[in-house]
């Protein structure tokens, strides 16, 4: 692979970041670091979405300015991202200047086109979707599904894009293409969505909603969401209809979209739409992921039960965010719903991490001083009996990740972890101390070190800062790409003194894991 381009979904910044927001950054951030390993030109987009009548509103109550509230809540998203350690390599905000240059220019270019045309409109508009919805999308007491209210009866004159026009290509894309759409059961939803498409609304009378990007020769409207908000993809980057940078050059098309299984609808049609409007190539894949619910129930405020990812962090007193990106990224099969508790978040962390991972590592570079004061000796270094397995699960998590299939390489990763704890049983390299045999516990102890060395390869993407600690203590480099991975990269030699020996990730009920302690 050349280049890597991922992007999430943009935040509205109506409402501080909660566990779901947090899942799919996570996500993104595993698959991001992932493909860092395997190419030289990785890029990761993610940020905010700051425009519409909520924001407005809110502000209006708040006694201050829409952009006022934007800077605060943005900053609440971007502070968020740094405790769970998500590596963006852009964070764009939709009030940025170049953005909003931008998306006029692209509004201009598609009436000019003739995509984008005026109409007088009479809708049922649900402002906590910032959608018009029709009939058939409500309840059976007329109120929007989603937000459980009455949308309001909206008569305005708007322009709109001609979605329409672009519906069979759509259909032919998704039907020719079965990989487009992941996970590939969502796309008879989305073509059965397109059966019954109409036109869309992009702009709205400034005199409703005037908190939005003004349209270029026509000041009385402002640019709606779908314009504004899908764009950024390409603007962050460097799309321009006057001629784009070699950023977007390189970057473009998007190698994975990943969103919200809610808001498919308006990447796989909406946004897609737009790019065949504007004659760009389209994204190759658009990644619908699940929602997180909260011990099995749905997050609501009503109930109480939304939760912050940096007060899990707090609560358990973590200094570092590797267990939550671990837990959170391997919650739920690709696409399909998943769930936090605390417990279960406790009980899994601690079972792979610290109990398996972590002590298979310490114990055996325990032993390594023990017998050998931290020394490999050369002939410690002959053919690894894990190698092939350690290889075969290389090759397994490339695999799965090609789908994007997170929380299934994971489990390929625990797997080897797994193997090699059984190897060490099976061989009791403290036995053979005892029996003193001396060059076969040197070399069982060894082949165990050799296959962590790609372990804390493996497993970087989710633990990050537990992977340096293991590389650190193992003398590898993390930098190694996935292809040229092996199992010899520990050479004849030193390795290791005992003072130096620290666990790399304490257990979550440990006393010393309590850092007040």
């Amino acid at each position: 692979m050349t280049k890597f381009y991922t992007t999430t979904a943009i935040d509205y910044v109506n409402g501080a970041p909660h566990i779901g927001h947090a899942y799919e950054k996570i996500l993104t951030d595993v698959i991001y670091r992932h493909f860092t390993q395997r190419c030289e030109d990785a890029y990761f987009l993610t940020g905010t979405d700051e425009h519409g009548i909520k924001i407005q509103k809110t502000a209006a109550e708040k006694g201050i300015s829409p952009k006022e509230f934007c800077d605060m809540n943005a900053q609440k998203f971007k502070d968020a991202w740094k405790a769970l350690d998500i590596d963006y390599s852009q964070f764009i905000r939709t009030t940025d200047e170049q953005h909003e240059k931008i998306v006029q220019k692209i509004f201009k270019k598609l009436v000019e086109k003739g995509d984008i045309y005026k109409h007088s409109y009479t809708g049922l508009y649900c402002s906590g979707c910032e959608a018009f919805l029709n009939e058939k999308d409500l309840t059976e007491d007329g109120l929007c599904p989603d937000h459980q209210k009455k949308p309001e009866v909206v008569e305005e004159e708007n322009y709109f894009f001609k979605l329409t026009k672009y519906k069979d290509a759509i259909i032919k894309h998704i039907k020719t293409n079965p990989d487009f759409i992941v996970p590939s059961f969502r796309a008879n939803e989305v073509i059965n969505q397109l059966e019954n498409i109409e036109d869309i609304s992009v702009s709205r009378v400034k005199t409703n909603v005037n908190w939005g990007i003004p349209v270029l020769d026509d000041p009385e409207q402002v640019i709606y969401v779908w314009i504004d908000a899908l764009s950024n993809y390409i603007t962050a980057i460097g799309y321009d209809p006057d001629g784009n940078s070699d950023k977007f050059e390189k970057l473009w098309p998007a190698d994975v979209q990943v969103i919200g299984k809610d808001i498919l609808k308006f990447h796989s049609i909406y946004w897609i739409a737009i790019l065949m409007a504007l004659e760009l190539p389209l994204p190759k894949h658009i990644l619908a992921h699940g929602w997180i619910t909260i011990d099995q129930t749905k997050m609501s405020k009503s109930l109480g039960n939304v939760i912050s990812p940096t007060a899990v962090l707090e609560a358990f007193n973590l200094d570092i965010p590797d267990p939550l990106r671990y837990y959170m990224a391997s919650a739920a099969p690709c696409g399909k719903d998943g769930n936090y508790s605390d417990e279960d978040f406790k009980e899994k962390v601690n079972a792979h991490l610290a109990n398996s991972m972590g002590n298979l590592l310490n114990r055996t570079l325990s032993m390594l001083v023990k017998y050998f004061d931290g020394d490999i000796k050369p002939e410690f270094l002959n053919k690894n009996e894990l190698e092939k397995q350690a290889l075969e699960t290389v090759k397994a998590v490339k695999h799965h990740f090609d789908y994007f299939e997170v929380q299934e390489a994971a489990q390929k990763i625990i797997e080897l972890v797994d193997i090699t704890n059984k190897y060490v049983t099976d061989n009791a390299p403290w036995t053979l101390a005892k029996e003193e045999k001396m060059d076969k516990c040197g070399e069982v102890l060894t082949n165990v070190l050799q296959v962590m060395t790609v372990i804390s390869s493996l497993i970087y993407p989710y633990c990050p800062n537990i992977a340096s600690r293991m590389a650190e203590q193992l003398g590898y480099d993390l930098d190694i790409k996935l292809d040229d991975i092996n199992c010899r990269y520990l050479k004849a030699g030193h390795l290791i003194n005992k003072d130096d020996i620290k666990p790399v990730f304490l257990r979550m009920d440990s006393e010393l894991a309590d850092k007040k302690k």
